[in-house]
């Protein structure tokens, strides 16, 4: 017996293996769970599709998460394969490169929406579209970063969309815990993924980090499996607008320095 025996998971934002919704959908797989993929349609075919096939996954569709309308007929798709959604993915982010490297107050307006609709908006929009197929004990999980509380360098626009992220998950948790819906956050330290080779100066924040983290070690994409799949089973029944951190304990130092 799996613990997600049964369950029926949607991931959105799988870009290759190295990817951290992957570990999650790997991991609900290994559970028991039927999982589905939605991505950008640039990495359909030669990137997520490879992925699905390894785990017997038959659904997977084209999705810009900008779009109210793409996001329906992702939703809809499912409802006619799948029926019912117990497990939602958010783990969509992106900000133009140029907005993740210097100073945060040479932001553009343009990117400053771009980041914020895609990173954040994006989770409303992808709940209001799934809300119909979802039901009680149904869970969503999102991802989030520290840089959405500290100031990270040349995080930049992107801390300010996670924290818009944050907000929503709290705003969302009020909203559908009536009908029993679960809205959650994974906070998971830094981990090399397509997305984070985005940002200035990453290597530099991922180098030392197994050195000052109080578990001493880097954080991998099955450690956010793992707690992705105590926010998608039943184990958390009672756990909703909360953010939770995959980081080692970083997040609990003061003034980090290096250790033995």
């Amino acid at each position: 017996m799996g613990l997600l025996d049964g369950k029926k998971a949607l991931v959105f934002g799988v870009a290759n293996d190295h990817s951290i919704a992957w570990g999650i959908a790997k991991a609900f797989h290994d559970e028991g769970a039927i999982v589905g993929f939605s991505s950008v349609e640039s990495l359909i075919e030669r990137r997520v599709k490879p992925l699905a096939d390894s785990i017997g996954s038959t659904f997977v569709e084209a999705a810009d998460v900008t779009s109210d309308e793409q996001l329906a007929s992702v939703m809809a798709k499912w409802g006619e394969a799948h029926g019912e959604i117990d497990i939602l993915v958010h783990a969509v982010a992106y900000a133009k490169r140029e907005d993740l490297d210097g100073q945060f107050v040479n932001t553009s307006r343009s990117g400053f929406a771009t980041a914020l609709d895609v990173s954040a908006y994006s989770l409303v929009a992808m709940c209001r579209e799934a809300r119909p197929f979802m039901h009680r004990g149904s869970s969503v999980i999102t991802l989030s970063y520290y840089g959405a509380e500290k100031v990270v360098t040349n995080y930049n626009v992107m801390g300010v969309a996670k924290a818009a992220l944050e907000a929503s998950v709290r705003y969302l948790a009020a909203d559908l815990g009536p009908e029993g819906i679960r809205v959650n956050a994974i906070s998971a330290g830094p981990i090399r993924t397509l997305s984070a080779g985005g940002i200035a100066g990453f290597r530099k924040l991922y180098g030392p980090f197994d050195q000052i983290a109080p578990l001493r070690s880097h954080i991998s994409i099955e450690d956010c499996g793992k707690t992705a799949l105590y926010l998608g089973s039943d184990l958390s029944s009672a756990v909703t607008g909360e953010v939770v951190y995959v980081d080692g304990g970083f997040n609990v130092l003061g003034v980090p320095s290096q250790g033995d």
